[in-house]
């Protein structure tokens, strides 16, 4: 390919990797985990490190690994007061997660109205939210039908992989 064209498999070159690693160490994250399209790349560091994982068309790196340097653990933060959310559990109840490490957003724009509000009913397909990772906005598909009942983050927080962002009445 000459250096004129341009490609998406370039989304994960080796300069964006880099990138990626100075990231991580500037914020002391663990872990990372990107997609686009169907590529994907996970990087992780710490003092047991684990492979870098591929999937997709993503082009396979060779790079040397990261100086085992230990990570300090900063001790949870304390959840935010939400008197709807710590009543609304139960069987029917399903946490959508983020799926990634970025930062959360409610609406597409800061004038806009947000994704969904609690009480809106939702699909499979709905578009909750957004989460910004590297200047790249990944849309969060609800993956579940139902009824919004709690909304557990804010609009621009910082979100880690797994962290709980709607709880969902399916039967609603």
């Amino acid at each position: 390919m000459s250096k004129g064209e341009s490609d998406s498999s370039e989304v994960f070159d080796v300069e964006r990797i880099r990138q990626l690693v100075e990231l991580m160490k500037a914020n002391d994250l663990s872990e990372v985990t990107l997609r686009h399209g169907d590529q994907r790349i996970r990087l992780r560091r710490g003092e047991d490190p684990a492979p870098m994982i591929f999937s997709g068309a993503a082009p396979p790196l060779h790079a040397a690994p990261m100086a085992a340097a230990p990570v300090p653990v900063a001790p949870a933060p304390a959840p935010a007061a939400s008197a709807p959310a710590a009543e609304v559990d139960g069987p029917n109840i399903v946490t959508i997660k983020s799926n990634m490490v970025g930062t959360f957003y409610a609406k597409p724009n800061p004038t806009s109205d947000p994704y969904v509000k609690v009480g809106d009913s939702i699909k499979s397909d709905t578009i909750v939210g957004v989460i910004e990772a590297m200047k790249m906005f990944n849309e969060i598909p609800a993956e579940v039908s139902g009824k919004i009942v709690a909304i557990l983050v804010k609009n621009e927080e910082p979100v880690d992989v797994n962290k709980p962002l709607f709880k969902v009445d399916t039967t609603g």
